[in-house]
């Protein structure tokens, strides 16, 4: 291959499935870590969730999107959340990881973390309840891995045929693409969501001057919503926001530690 335009010609092509899988692997940023900047993870237990359980109260059924999975501590950290919450026995939980990298979602189904990443975020609480120690690693329960689906997913390519969302985390990826991108991006995601329905961006992301399909959620950072007055105000501290562990106590897990959810949670 003639240098990087011999590279680009290549993957112009189409023709070397192979080829163009190994430059996305290669170029695709993996950084995560369970709770990542805490705000998402409180939003979702203190103000999220609890408006779900109550408008779904019927359906007992929400379907939750984390788009850029990675290693999957992101979803993982939800599942766990929702473990925790009260009020979600009955109900069903379709959660949902996607990345366009194949090995990052390998790693994520497995579950098996090193001794640093579940010292990066994890509670000590959940650590102790919900990993068990396999050599130097770390593998999270496989009742919390089996609440989560994982899938290959191009965020450029259209995403209609993945249904309806109540919930869609896409934290941290939208600063790697154009404006134009970002805007199809969210625009597509919009289509995806009832007016309720929830957008967490990440700290450096905004949808502000991109599209007018989501709005900011007022008093919160990273939160948007087709129609953010049906969310309502905060709920009061005494609502009945799932009763986790808080995200922003991170324990240094210990190098030995005894060990230690479902769809649809029956407990």
């Amino acid at each position: 291959m003639d240098g990087i335009s011999g590279l680009v010609t290549a993957l112009r092509s189409g023709a070397n499935e192979k080829l163009a899988s190994d430059v996305t692997e290669a170029m695709t940023t993996n950084e995560s870590f369970f709770f990542r900047d805490k705000t998402p993870f409180d939003l979702f237990t203190d103000r999220i969730l609890p408006h779900m359980l109550k408008s779904r109260a019927t359906q007992r059924k929400l379907r939750i999107w984390s788009a850029a999975a990675s290693t999957g501590q992101e979803i993982y950290s939800l599942a766990m959340l929702i473990n925790e919450a009260a009020g979600t026995r009955g109900w069903t939980f379709d959660l949902l990881g996607t990345d366009i990298s194949a090995e990052v979602l390998e790693r994520a189904r497995l579950g098996m973390y090193t001794q640093f990443e579940v010292q990066r975020g994890l509670p000590i609480q959940l650590l102790m309840k919900y990993f068990k120690q396999v050599g130097e690693t770390w593998q999270i329960d496989s009742k919390i891995r089996d609440m989560v689906k994982l899938g290959e997913r191009n965020l450029m390519l259209p995403l209609a045929d993945m249904g309806k969302f109540d919930i869609i985390f896409c934290r941290n990826v939208l600063i790697y693409f154009d404006q134009p991108t970002k805007k199809m991006v969210l625009e597509r995601m919009a289509q995806l969501l009832p007016d309720d329905g929830c957008l967490l961006l990440g700290a450096a992301e905004t949808v502000v001057g991109i599209t007018d399909q989501f709005k900011p959620v007022p008093g919160t950072r990273g939160l948007y919503s087709r129609n953010p007055e049906l969310l309502g105000s905060a709920a009061p501290a005494a609502s009945a926001a799932p009763a986790a562990p808080a995200a922003s106590r991170p324990a240094t897990a210990p190098a030995t530690a005894p060990a230690a959810s479902t769809l649809s949670r029956t407990a």
